[in-house]
C-alpha cells in the first residue's frame, strides 16, 4: 500500500505555480517577498496578500486584538523588506460560529491598530464562515521600478547585515507553550516579541532611499531560511561570523539547557530584515537606519560558493535550509 505523500508549504506552491502561465516581463520574480504588475514606465503596483490561522498561527494566551494587529504586520513586514510604503488594505475574515459581539470588536480594533501603526488604512474586504479564524490580509503600494529591494542582486563581496537580533520570539514560544523559566524581566520581553511583534517599516524605507542594499527579504520563516532563500535567488553563498542573538535569548537558553543557535537561526516569525549591502555603502546605510530609531547589524559577507556557512570560534559549520514551513513544521 502506497505511504501517504506529505507535501510542505513551499512544495505545494511550486506545484500550483506549473499549473499558472506566465505573466510576461515579470517586474518581481515568482517566490519573492512581494507580487508586482506594471502600471507605467517607472511605477509598479505592488502586492502582498498572507492569512493567519487560528491553529498555526495564533498561541493559546494571544488576544483577538493581538491576532488581528499581528495579521496585519505579517503582510508589512514584506513590504518593509521591499522598501515598499504600504497605501491601502483588504481584509477577508473566515470567522467561527460562536463569536460574540467583543470578539468580532476586538478583531476590528486590532486590524485598524496594525494598519494606522504604519499610517495605512483598511478600505474593504469579505467576511464569511469557516470552522477556524481566518484574517487574510492583501496589501497594495506603488513604488519605482528601480528602487524595489529583491532578494536577487547579492554579489560576492557585499556585506550581510540584519536589522536586529533574533531569537526571541522561539523562547518566547517556548515559554508561552511549555512553560520554560526565564527572569520575570526577561520573560516579558520574550513573550511580547510573540504577542506584539512590529515590521521594519521605516528601516525598510531608509534603507531604500540610500541605494545601498543589493538584496533584501524578511525573516517571517526564520534567518536561517532568510539566508538560503537570499543565496538561492542571487546564485551565491554567505559567510556568517558574528551570530545576532539577544542577550535574553542567551540568558534563557542556559537557563534552559538549550542551543542560543537553534533558537537564533531557526526560529520564525520575527520580522526582521536580512540584507546585503555595497561594502563602500555600508556605514551610510547603517546610519540612515538610525537616523530613523534602528539598528544595523553587520553578521557576516556574501561568497560565491553557494554555501550558508556559520564560522564560530575558529569552526566552520553549515548553516541548514530549515525554518518554519505551513503542512511541516510544528509549535514548538
Amino acid at each position: 500500500m502506497p505511504s501517504h505523500e506529505v507535501l510542505g508549504e513551499r512544495e505545494i506552491i511550486e506545484i500550483i505555480w506549473k499549473q499558472l502561465e506566465r505573466t510576461p516581463n515579470m517586474p518581481v520574480a515568482f517566490g519573492d517577498d512581494v507580487s508586482a504588475c506594471q502600471v507605467d514606465q517607472q511605477r509598479l503596483a505592488v502586492l502582498k496578500t498572507d492569512m493567519l490561522v487560528g491553529k498555526t498561527d495564533v498561541p493559546p494566551v494571544m488576544s483577538l486584538w493581538q491576532a488581528a494587529r499581528k495579521a496585519v504586520v505579517m503582510n508589512i513586514s514584506d513590504f518593509a523588506a521591499k522598501g515598499v510604503k504600504p497605501s491601502a488594505l483588504l481584509v477577508s475574515l473566515g470567522l467561527p460560529r460562536g463569536l460574540t459581539r467583543k470578539d468580532v470588536e476586538d478583531i476590528g480594533k486590532g486590524l485598524n491598530a496594525g494598519a494606522r501603526e504604519y499610517n495605512t488604512f483598511v478600505i474593504g474586504g469579505d467576511t464569511g464562515e469557516s470552522s477556524d479564524l481566518v484574517i487574510s490580509v492583501s496589501l497594495f503600494g506603488l513604488a519605482r521600478k528601480n528602487a524595489l529591494m529583491l532578494r536577487s542582486g547579492a554579489r560576492p563581496g557585499d556585506l550581510v547585515a540584519v536589522s536586529g537580533s533574533f531569537g526571541k520570539t522561539a523562547a518566547g514560544l517556548r515559554i508561552l507553550l511549555h512553560d520554560l523559566k526565564a527572569r520575570a524581566d526577561v520573560r516579558g520581553k520574550l513573550v511580547e516579541s510573540v504577542l506584539a511583534p512590529k515590521a521594519k517599516l521605516k528601516e525598510g524605507l531608509a534603507l531604500s532611499r540610500t541605494r545601498a542594499v543589493t538584496a533584501s527579504t524578511d525573516s517571517s520563516d526564520g534567518l536561517a531560511w532568510s539566508l538560503h532563500e537570499i543565496a538561492r535567488s542571487s546564485k551565491v553563498g554567505f559567510l556568517i561570523d558574528k551570530v545576532p542573538a539577544s542577550r535574553e535569548v542567551i540568558e534563557f537558553a542556559k537557563m534552559n539547557d538549550l542551543d542560543p543557535l537553534e533558537l537564533t537561526f531557526y526560529g520564525g516569525e520575527e520580522y526582521e530584515l536580512v540584507v546585503t549591502v555595497k561594502p563602500k555603502l555600508f556605514e551610510k546605510a547603517k546610519k540612515a537606519v538610525e537616523q530613523v530609531g534602528g539598528e544595523l547589524l553587520l553578521i557576516g559577507r556574501v561568497t560565491a560558493d553557494e554555501q550558508v556557512l556559520l564560522r564560530i570560534r575558529g569552526k566552520t559549520r553549515v548553516i541548514e535550509p530549515r525554518g518554519y514551513e505551513h503542512f511541516r513544521s510544528d509549535r514548538v
